[in-house]
């Protein structure tokens, strides 16, 4: 049962992933790295497709192995935080408590983004 669960999990964070790839401010990489965790512990299969896959597998093998995010990866996050920020100023007209509360939990991720270390060359 437990298995199953994370089997459904793992396949709703794969597709909210592939979302992310095709639409403008939805990330990618944090729902393949959910995803990764829930075939870790429902399909080997999938879990090794993923570290495997020639597009998102460099990434995910990086966060893995060394908890590291790449720069480019670092500055498309941050700007997609702030793109984000910007769109939800113009089109919500947030009050000023909710617009802070939104620009700090921003500025948060950033940070925590902004801070993880890049990626060392293999064998480096």
């Amino acid at each position: 049962m437990t298995r199953a669960l994370y089997f459904g999990l793992g396949c709703l964070m794969l597709a909210l992933g592939a979302i992310g790839a095709v639409l403008p401010l939805m990330p990618t990489t944090i729902f393949l790295i959910a995803a990764a965790w829930c075939f870790a512990r429902s399909s080997p299969r999938l879990e090794a497709w993923l570290f495997e896959h020639p597009r998102f597998g460099p990434s995910l093998r990086a966060w893995r192995d060394q908890r590291a995010i790449s720069r480019a990866s670092k500055l498309l996050a941050c700007t997609g935080m702030a793109a984000g920020f910007v769109i939800f100023w113009t089109t919500a007209s947030p009050g000023p408590l909710l617009a802070t509360v939104v620009a700090a939990s921003l500025l948060g991720c950033a940070a925590y983004v902004a801070t993880r270390a890049e990626p060392k060359a293999p064998g480096g």
